[in-house]
C-alpha cells in the first residue's frame, strides 16, 4: 500500500512482503553472525536502503513471538525507544491505525509516525506490516520529527516438525529531518540485529510477564475484545496545521539539537 492510503490490506500486500523476505535478487547481504543475517538493497527515488534481517529463533515458537510483537503492553516494558503508543481507531479486526513515538539518541532529534498496522494470521505464516498514513486529529507535534514507514513488516514461520520459529524483518523507512543518508542506512543496519536481540530476550520473558497481566487479553486473537473505536476515513487526511508543516522546521529543530549538543560537549572539554 502506498503512504496515505487507508484501506484494508488485501492477500497482494501480504504475498509482497513474503516475496521481498524470499527473493534475494538485487539485495546485498552485509552482516551474517551466527543465526542472524542483514540484507540492504538500493530503492528507486530515494538514497534510503530497504533492510532486511533474518533470523532463526531455536528456543521460542511463533505463537509466542507473534504474541510479543503485538502485545501494546508488554512492548513498553522491552522497547527502550518507545516514547508513547496509542490506538486512533480500527477499520477491521485485522486491521488498525495508530500513533508511535520515539526517542532517537542525542543530538538527534526524536520521531513520530502515524501508522496503518495489517496482520494476518494463517498458522504457520504469521504476518505483521505497517506503513504511514494521515489522520487530522494527529499532526505533527513539536519536538518532534514526523517520520515516514514506506514499508515495515514482520513474517514469523513454525518450522515443520521441530521448536523454534523464524523470523522475517523488512524496513523501508525516511526519518526525514536533516539526517545524511549514510548514517541513516549504517544506523539502520546496526539496528537489524539489536531488534532481534531484543525479541529475542523479550520473549522468553514474556509469558511469565503476560500471566501477571490481564492473560487473557489478546485482541489480535480474539476479535472480540477489541476495543479501539471505528476510524473515520474522512479523518485519515492531513490536518490544516500538517498541511502547513514544512520540511524546513525539521532541519531547524534537529539543527537546534545539535548545535546544542556541540556547544555543550566543548564547555565539557574547556572545564
Amino acid at each position: 500500500m502506498e503512504v496515505g492510503q487507508v484501506k484494508v490490506a488485501e492477500d497482494k500486500d501480504f504475498e509482497n512482503l513474503k516475496y521481498l523476505l524470499d527473493n534475494h535478487t538485487g539485495w546485498k547481504l552485509d552482516y551474517t553472525k551466527t543465526t542472524i543475517k542483514v540484507w540492504t538493497k538500493n530503492v528507486s527515488n530515494t538514497n534510503f536502503k530497504m533492510v532486511k534481517v533474518k533470523a532463526e529463533f531455536t528456543d521460542i515458537n511463533a505463537e509466542l513471538l507473534y504474541d510479543v510483537l503485538h502485545d501494546p503492553e508488554y512492548r513498553k516494558v522491552w522497547d527502550q525507544h518507545m516514547i508513547e503508543a496509542k490506538d486512533i481507531g480500527c477499520l477491521n479486526p485485522n486491521n488498525d491505525v495508530g500513533y508511535y513515538s520515539m526517542s532517537c539518541p542525542t543530538p538527534l532529534g526524536n520521531r513520530d509516525f502515524v501508522l496503518q498496522r495489517s496482520w494476518l494470521d494463517l498458522g504457520n505464516e504469521k504476518y505483521i506490516l505497517n506503513h504511514s498514513v494521515y489522520h487530522c486529529q494527529h499532526p505533527p507535534r513539536q519536538g518532534f520529527i514526523r517520520a515516514t514507514s514506506y514499508l515495515t513488516g514482520y513474517l514469523v514461520r513454525s518450522y515443520p516438525n521441530i521448536p523454534g520459529c523464524e523470523l522475517g524483518y523488512i524496513s523501508q523507512t525516511d526519518p526525514q529531518g536533516t539526517l545524511p543518508p549514510w548514517l541513516v542506512n549504517r544506523v539502520t543496519q546496526i539496528f537489524g540485529p539489536k531488534l532481534i536481540k531484543d525479541l529475542q530476550k523479550a520473549s522468553r520473558g514474556y509469558v511469565s510477564w503476560k500471566a501477571c497481566h490481564n492473560p487473557l487479553y489478546k485482541p489480535w486473537h480474539n476479535p472480540e475484545q477489541m476495543v479501539s473505536p471505528r476510524i473515520k476515513l474522512q479523518e485519515c487526511v492531513r490536518s490544516p496545521a500538517e498541511l502547513e508543516y514544512r520540511s524546513e522546521e525539521d532541519a531547524k529543530l534537529e539543527a537546534t539539537l545539535i548545535k546544542h549538543k556541540k556547544g555543550k560537549t566543548k564547555k565539557e572539554k574547556n572545564k
